[in-house]
């Protein structure tokens, strides 16, 4: 796989952040379209999916898509696993982020059931800006939400 094209990233977060892509199913009304904003701007990086039906991370059609594409925990065990093709993370520190790399949130401290796309790297939650969907947003800092605890993904 080639590098991660961060610019793409970033500017595809910036069109999308408060609108839909046609391309793709907005989920908002069936769990929450998070996931999806994530996927289809780590898609606008990498231009590589992994169309592996176990385990992969794709999207054809709003019926034909891997889990990881839309949910939360999917999407975090396909990034932290891969070996294949389609992108590759690994666990980091918020000081480590870089444009385009994803941040989880857990609201209970338990389950993690938010995903955000960091559009500017900061040191810290007061300094780190993301962009998201469900509650669509742009280059707002991750400490302005309520959230118990949070982990963060460095695409590689």
């Amino acid at each position: 796989m080639s590098k991660y094209n961060r610019q793409k990233i970033y500017e595809y977060a910036e069109i999308w952040a408060y609108s839909r892509n046609p391309v793709y199913y907005n989920f908002d009304n069936v769990g929450g379209d998070c996931t999806n904003f994530v996927s289809q701007c780590i898609y606008a990086g990498c231009r590589q999916m992994n169309y592996n039906k176990q385990n992969g991370w794709y999207y054809i059609n709003a019926n034909n898509k891997s889990p990881s594409w839309t949910g939360v925990e999917f999407l975090y065990n396909f990034l932290i696993s891969n070996r294949g093709v389609g992108p590759k993370g690994e666990d980091t520190t918020i000081d480590k982020l870089e444009i385009g790399d994803v941040i989880q949130l857990s609201f209970d401290g338990i389950r993690f059931s938010h995903g955000l796309v960091v559009v500017q790297n900061g040191k810290s939650v007061e300094e780190t800006l993301i962009a998201a969907h469900t509650f669509d947003t742009f280059r707002r800092k991750v400490s302005s939400y309520g959230y118990e605890k949070y982990r963060c993904v460095h695409l590689v």
